[in-house]
């Protein structure tokens, strides 16, 4: 049987100054442990790489951006160390971009759930198209939304964190998350979506890259315990998927 967790890349482009890292997964673009760590890694080196002065963050395909964690991974964990070590991964990119001296443009090309949605919530300024709906699906597994929480309340408020997280079968549409402050700008088509973010990036890439640096400390203030915080969430998720009645709603999914 072919395993699915090894599946997957992360590329990273870097033309004029402009870094366009992407990922990508059969499976709708999830996400398992390995490609989380390539991931964290690539937006690392990224900001410490002085030829770039901006990064999109973007997956490959046309109708989904990220479909967050690989079933698969989640159904094999069998202890507390590895569940938290999964969710760790989700961590680790979002502090990876909170941390990232760069400002991160994220590209929603598609639907993002669950850890998706964390993902292009970590981002500081994200454009979509029609099709890039969310949704938060971890409680209808039996989990909750809890590492990516912070970086979705960051962006949607509690009121939209809430709402998500609650009614956990429901999608939103991509104009309720501009609405609510996750899309900065909505297209109709993925065409008009890349001109838009060529032309930020290549402004961004001429801008004051100490002006840059100095303006993303100041927007993620109030941020610097997430290294404890988002760890903290990740052995409650990691407790969680143990439980019978977790596991039996993963293997549900896993059969849909």
């Amino acid at each position: 049987m072919e395993n699915k967790t090894l599946l997957g890349s992360v590329e990273t482009n870097i033309v004029d100054g402009i870094a366009t890292i992407q990922f990508f997964h059969p499976s709708h673009n999830s996400l398992p442990s390995g490609l989380l760590a390539k991931l964290t890694a690539a937006i690392t080196e990224a900001g410490e790489n002085d030829a770039i002065k901006v990064i999109i963050l973007s997956s490959k395909g046309d109708r989904t951006f990220c479909a967050g964690a690989s079933f698969d991974e989640l159904a094999a964990i069998d202890n507390l160390t590895t569940g938290k070590q999964f969710f760790m991964g989700f961590a680790n990119v979002i502090n990876a971009c909170r941390k990232c001296p760069k400002f991160v443009i994220g590209r929603v090309q598609g639907k993002a759930v669950g850890g998706g949605v964390g993902v292009a919530s970590a981002t500081d300024y994200c454009f979509a198209t029609k099709f890039a709906s969310v949704k938060l699906s971890e409680l209808a597994v039996g989990i909750g939304p809890f590492v990516v929480g912070p970086a979705v309340e960051r962006k949607l408020g509690t009121a939209g964190m809430t709402q998500l997280a609650i009614n956990a079968t429901a999608w939103e549409t991509a104009q309720w998350a501009k609405e609510n402050g996750l899309y900065a700008q909505v297209f109709d088509t993925g065409e008009e979506m890349d001109q838009a973010i060529q032309t930020l990036a290549e402004k961004l890439a001429q801008s004051n890259p100490a002006a840059m640096r100095a303006m993303k400390k100041v927007f993620w203030e109030g941020t610097e315990h997430w290294d404890e915080l988002l760890a903290t969430r990740a052995a409650i998720s990691g407790e969680l998927v143990l439980s019978e009645f977790t596991r039996n709603a993963i293997g549900r999914f896993r059969t849909k």
